[in-house]
């Protein structure tokens, strides 16, 4: 008589019933998934590719887009949705308050489904990627234009196998998925996510519009305040008409000397991010990139070549730097004259032998090689320091 063992190395048919009576489980209690299988990413051009972004033969879920972060961003997905059937425990979604923001503490599901049925229905397993729609969940009752529901999308963040998912056979019956809710972005662009981007854009609009009318320079405006020059003696400090200084006693003394208040030599104010390029007082000023040939004892000029633009006054010999116009719109535009707007930021192109090179680039098209051949429309107008001349 042989021996009794529920283990075989096949399959047979103690396993095949047990699978049967498995899956009748899952028609029975659990809920329809709708299934949106990954296919793949987009393959770079031949310009945008590199060593940490290769070209493959073909689309294939083994694929990794940027080998550099290990990242699959330009995702592919099939048009058409499988349907399969999966059981899990329904929970409540909490706002976790305890930290910066507002964050959902609980996320995650544990999606548990049939593997022989789900494989022969999507003709392969489930892989990370892939995107899960549970149907029952979805809202008929949104409260805007909408003509459908809103659904909801779960990302496959790993796949196991659960222990209760084993049989007396000692084979395996179940997949155990972890998902995670998505939201729009670059990776689910295939699939119909409902985004939020265009009014959240919005909102962001209207609060720095609302910000910009409270405060549209950052520091503090100090411009309407009056600065008084004095002389060593806490006097206020006068000159003739004529600029020949004079005190204020020689003015009680004399009172039809005609005489003017001396231009102050600096800010009557004192702290952060005060200076914003205009004189005290309403002052007149001249401006340019570079220093008039002549000037007169207290005129002031500003340099508009400096970032940021700089006051100078002058002191009958020389031009002494005044302030700095530090105030600047918070708001990161291309009129913010800082090292931030105007180099980070920057926008503007170079003409290099015919070619527009834009000045901003990324790190990754400037770390890239370029093929050394000479400029064959007009090698002339290239010279050793061109990128791209060979000697």
């Amino acid at each position: 008589m042989p021996r009794l063992s529920l283990y075989k190395p096949e399959r047979g048919k103690d396993y095949q019933f047990i699978d049967d009576r498995i899956f009748e489980m899952f028609t029975v209690g659990g809920t329809d998934v709708n299934l949106h299988l990954l296919l793949g990413t987009s393959n770079p051009t031949d310009e945008d590719a590199t060593a940490t972004l290769p070209q493959y033969d073909e689309m294939s879920v083994t694929n990794i887009q940027d080998l550099l972060f290990l990242e699959n961003r330009d995702r592919k997905y099939e048009e058409h949705i499988y349907t399969i059937r999966g059981i899990y425990n329904l929970q409540d979604l909490e706002l976790n308050l305890s930290q910066f923001g507002m964050f959902l503490s609980n996320d995650l599901l544990f999606l548990t489904i049939h593997m022989n049925s789900t494989v022969k229905t999507i003709g392969r397993k489930v892989v990370i990627g892939d995107v899960v729609e549970l149907p029952h969940l979805r809202d008929e009752y949104a409260l805007n234009d909408y003509q459908y529901a809103l659904k909801n999308f779960y990302v496959v963040e790993d796949i196991t196998r659960p222990a209760e998912g084993y049989s007396p056979t000692w084979f395996p019956h179940l997949y155990r998925l972890k998902l995670k809710q998505i939201a729009a972005g670059q990776e689910f662009k295939d699939i119909d996510v409902d985004s939020t981007r265009e009014k959240e854009l919005a909102i962001n609009e209207a609060i720095v519009q609302d910000a910009e009318a409270n405060a549209l320079l950052s520091g503090y405006e100090t411009q309407h305040f009056f600065t008084l020059q004095v002389d060593s003696n806490g006097q206020p400090e006068l000159v003739r008409a004529d600029t020949t200084a004079i005190d204020a006693s020689t003015v009680k003394l004399h009172g039809s000397i005609d005489h003017v208040m001396r231009n102050p030599v600096r800010d009557g104010y004192i702290g952060y991010l005060l200076g914003d390029g205009f004189p005290p007082n309403g002052l007149p000023f001249g401006c340019g990139i570079t220093f008039p040939p002549t000037g007169i004892d207290g005129d002031y000029w500003l340099r508009t070549d400096m970032i940021p633009n700089r006051l100078f006054r002058y002191d009958g010999r020389r031009w002494m730097k005044f302030e700095d116009n530090v105030r600047m719109t918070l708001t990161p535009r291309e009129d913010r004259y800082t090292q931030k707007g105007t180099f980070i930021n920057n926008t503007n192109s170079t003409e290099i032998c015919g070619e527009d090179i834009p000045e901003r680039q990324s790190l990754s098209k400037a770390l890239r090689p370029k093929i050394d051949i000479p400029h064959l429309d007009n090698p002339e107008e290239c010279d050793s320091n061109t990128p791209g001349r060979r000697e």
